[in-house]
């Protein structure tokens, strides 16, 4: 089993743990339950399926009955308060604490690019036009940027994608994109891009002032549906994403940086159909 600092999602840890101990002894979840010092027998098997969480009470007894110590305490803790919170803003403060005590137990942390490279539009935007601006200084790139930004937040994100390998310096004040995609955890890289969502989400809001209708392309549609409908206007909307990228791809003679933000959300809530058959 690997060591809890490399798990951020609780429910997966606590199934791990079952499923090892079963390996090696004649465990149950029942036993597990017993331990931990609940009623209901099944209680943890539903948590590790997903279908319940712990609490801020219940925490503390689990941890005991596996047998946490220490740091691995706290980290099981703030794991749990992680993947109960309803906040971004709170989430990326556990995630933060989590990665930190990572750090400090030499554990890699696979989701610190993704955050910094989705902290600001900066470093996308930096990413798409260092490479068709060869030979340009920082504050040349910034000048070039529709919004306010300094020629050392510039340099300091030139050092970031080239140092995490999503630029590469051919000559001096010269790039290349390279191949290297954003990757991180299923629990991180969702909260890191959604961070970034709501910053181009907001210059969205500012492109209807700052441009003419010429220079930018802003739509929408009210619409009623339901659930099957919804599924298959995502599935639509993905194959759109899939073909604007290849259009995009096949551009060799690139002058400018576009933003599209495909965005699909509920105005009301879900209202039970009531008609007769």
């Amino acid at each position: 089993m690997k060591p809890i600092v490399e798990y951020q999602d609780y429910h997966v840890f606590l199934n791990d743990f079952y499923e090892e101990r079963k390996r090696t002894s004649a465990f149950s979840w029942r036993e597990f339950a017993k331990i931990a010092g609940f009623a209901s027998p099944s209680y943890l098997k539903t948590v590790c399926e997903g279908k319940t969480n712990l609490s801020k009470v219940t925490m503390g007894r689990v941890a005991q009955a596996m047998g946490l110590a220490g740091y691995e305490v706290t980290y099981f803790e703030t794991m749990v308060k992680f993947g109960n919170a309803k906040k971004d803003s709170v989430k990326m403060e556990y995630l933060k604490e989590m990665q930190d005590m990572a750090r400090n137990h030499k554990v890699r942390i696979i989701d610190k690019d993704a955050f910094e490279y989705f902290s600001s539009w900066k470093n996308p935007v930096v990413r798409e036009l260092a490479p068709i601006m060869p030979g340009a200084m920082p504050g040349e790139i910034a000048g070039a940027c529709c919004q306010e930004v300094s020629a050392l937040e510039v340099r300091k994100s030139l050092a970031f994608l080239e140092r995490t390998g999503f630029l590469k310096q051919t000559s001096e004040n010269t790039y290349e994109q390279t191949e290297k995609d954003v990757i991180g955890s299923k629990e991180g890289l969702p909260l890191a891009i959604r961070s970034m969502h709501r910053e181009m989400g907001n210059l969205a809001v500012d492109s209807l002032d700052r441009f003419t209708a010429s220079e930018r392309n802003i739509t929408g549609i009210t619409m009623g549906v339901n659930r099957e409908t919804y599924e298959k206007v995502v599935a639509e909307l993905d194959e759109c994403r899939k073909r604007i990228t290849a259009i995009v791809n096949a551009c060799s003679d690139i002058t400018q940086v576009y933003r599209l933000n495909l965005q699909l959300f509920p105005l009301s809530k879900e209202i039970a159909n009531n008609k007769e058959d």
